[in-house]
């Protein structure tokens, strides 16, 4: 015999949530196995507990930090800890100077890099270099006056010489504003500290900034490489977005190289255009055909000029891994902190919870679902297994969800967030009951059981669609709006509010269209809570009901009038005293 149409598609929907199931788990177990992921979700830190780090300003002498600056870099180290997939961590400021970050566990390398990192970005022509020898053609006055100052043991100690003269701090000749590769910026005086710079001074932060409008010495960190450096001509406050991936290959395809991609914004992409446009003009062999990527006062890349880059999408490439390269576009993605800081300390933090107080909450929500199991098998008998049903399977879907979230985006899971999926129970047992009762509502029309759930679908999924979208609104907007714990309720409610309708069209109504086909729940049997029987009168129009009293048991009849509402009672009321009154006056004839 052929499946009907109804069943047909409950099967398929059944197997594709079935499927759907099937593939959440293999990636968690997959990533049990091999990628580190675990099948228990990460907790917060009001309930694991996790480390503080109290971070306090590098200031240069006679340096102060101002309250805009602090807010500044609290919202800036907020989004870095975000971005490295760290939820439910809390950024606040301290005693006006020092800025606290707890995080919930150990933070990696990475996380620290992250949060102490200025991230100042400066785009800055080559002017001379030193790897192993001296590249530079600065003017003849000042390499003569250098030479000149250069005491005769020079090079025979570890510290840097003294010059036997004073040296000029100014330049000898008046270099071209409109040309900062122009070499007659280097002075003397610049030219003697290029000459014995130790790039270990660039830790300091009096010695790693310089004004925008100066040359600067630098270092690049991994090779040693010295370099004097022109004015910023692109400032990383032009980017616009910044992204990590693998330096494509002269054929298309992808290198092992990592890379961080940048994209200028409108202005940005005028001014690199103009500088690459200008350094091509110079020698391939010379320093000043190259630019150099200054981050946080140390040279990060400084490639060749080849062609102009006019698309404003320029790529660092250098010894960057995977987790370096996102680190650093994260944090050029986020901005710049206003000051750069140091860790002052770190210290574990016991959880401000703990064990106890997520029994409580775990046990609250316990109690919640047990309520609404007992409440749904006294309304609908037999036909509260499905709602029962339907919300193992959402805590199953939801369970590993977050278990996924915690793996690949670090999502912990908080008090808040628990207490978020304890208030979903209710509204996940709201959508049951809309249906159940517009299907209730069908059977009162005298519908046979396979069109009550056909039209009471129809009924009740604008219902439940309109109410889950409204939800999902809140925690959206509660979401964006909210800091720290709450958005770990909101997160979690807007989770569980996109599962429950995946439940609803998945499994609860391909459930009923197969019960419907089933002869206990086709019959309306007293115990399958389908019973037309005990659903109360059934409205004919015009306050006119019809009443089955024939077949009506006593128990039936009870059941009916206590699920009538008031309108139906006094409605059904007055039409036996019609009836009754219009009896007796045909007797009285």
């Amino acid at each position: 015999m052929a499946r009907s149409a109804p069943v047909r598609a409950a099967t398929r929907s059944l197997v594709w949530l079935a499927v759907i199931t099937a593939v959440l788990f293999g990636v968690l177990g997959a990533g049990v196995l091999w990628g580190g992921a675990s099948w228990m979700p990460k907790l917060a830190l009001d309930l694991q507990g996790g480390t503080q780090l109290i971070l306090t300003p590098q200031l240069a002498e006679g340096q102060t930090v101002t309250q805009q600056q602090l807010d500044q870099a609290v919202a800036i180290i907020r989004q870095r800890v975000d971005s490295a997939g760290v939820s439910e961590a809390e950024v606040t400021s301290q005693g006006g100077t020092n800025v606290v970050v707890a995080i919930p566990g150990t933070p990696s390398d990475d996380t620290l890099a992250r949060v102490q990192a200025a991230a100042k970005l400066d785009f800055r022509p080559v002017l001379c270099t030193i790897d192993t020898q001296l590249h530079c053609d600065a003017p003849q006055g000042v390499v003569d006056a250098v030479n000149a100052a250069m005491p005769a043991d020079a090079g025979s100690s570890d510290t840097p010489p003294t010059p036997t003269t004073p040296l000029s701090s100014q330049p000898l000749v008046a270099p071209d504003p409109g040309n900062p590769s122009d070499l007659n910026q280097i002075t003397p005086q610049l030219y003697w500290d290029f000459l014995f710079f130790d790039c270990s001074a660039l830790n300091d932060p009096a010695t790693a900034t310089a004004p925008t409008d100066q040359p600067f010495l630098s270092c690049d960190e991994q090779t040693g490489e010295r370099f004097i450096l022109g004015p910023v001509e692109v400032s990383g406050e032009r980017i616009a977005d910044a992204s990590a991936g693998l330096v494509p290959g002269q054929n298309g395809s992808s290198t092992n190289e990592w890379a961080v991609f940048i994209n200028f914004d409108e202005q940005g992409t005028t001014e690199f255009a103009n500088v690459t446009q200008r350094l091509i003009s110079f020698p391939k062999t010379s320093p000043q055909n190259r630019f150099a990527m200054v981050l946080d006062g140390w040279v990060i890349s400084a490639p060749t000029t080849n062609v102009e880059i006019s698309n404003g999408r320029p790529m660092i490439s250098g010894n960057f891994t995977q987790a370096s390269a996102k680190t650093l576009a994260d944090q050029l993605k986020n901005g710049s902190l206003p000051i750069s800081f140091a860790l002052q300390s770190s210290e574990a933090l016991s959880a401000t919870l703990g064990s106890e107080q997520l029994s409580i909450g775990l046990l609250a929500g316990l109690i919640g679902l047990v309520l609404v199991l007992v409440y749904s098998l006294f309304q609908y008998r037999l036909l509260g297994l499905v709602t029962i049903a339907s919300l193992i399977i959402m805590g199953v879907l939801t369970y590993v969800v977050i278990a996924l979230m915690s793996w690949r985006q670090g999502y912990s899971l908080s008090l808040a967030g628990i207490a978020g999926l304890i208030v979903s129970i209710g509204f996940t047992a709201d959508s049951f009951i809309v249906y159940f009762e517009r299907i209730r509502d069908e059977l009162r029309d005298g519908r046979t059981l396979p069109g009550a759930v056909s039209a009471g679908w129809k009924r009740a999924l604008r219902t439940i669609l309109s109410a889950k979208f409204i939800n999902l609104l809140s925690a959206v907007v509660l979401y964006v709006l909210a800091v720290g714990n709450i958005r770990g309720f909101a997160f979690t409610l807007g989770l569980t509010t996109v599962l429950d309708v995946l439940i609803v069209l998945l499994f609860t109504h391909p459930v009923l269209q197969l019960m419907a086909e089933n002869r206990f729940f086709a019959s309306g049997h007293p115990l399958s809570g389908l019973d037309p029987e005990a659903l109360g009168a059934v409205y004919r129009g015009r306050a006119e009901f019809r009443f089955s009293a024939e077949k009506r048991r006593a128990g039936a009849s009870r059941e009916a009038a206590k699920r009538q509402t008031i309108a139906e009672r006094k409605a059904a009321d007055l039409a036996r005293t019609g009836a009754g009154g219009k009896g007796a006056g045909e007797a009285d004839d």
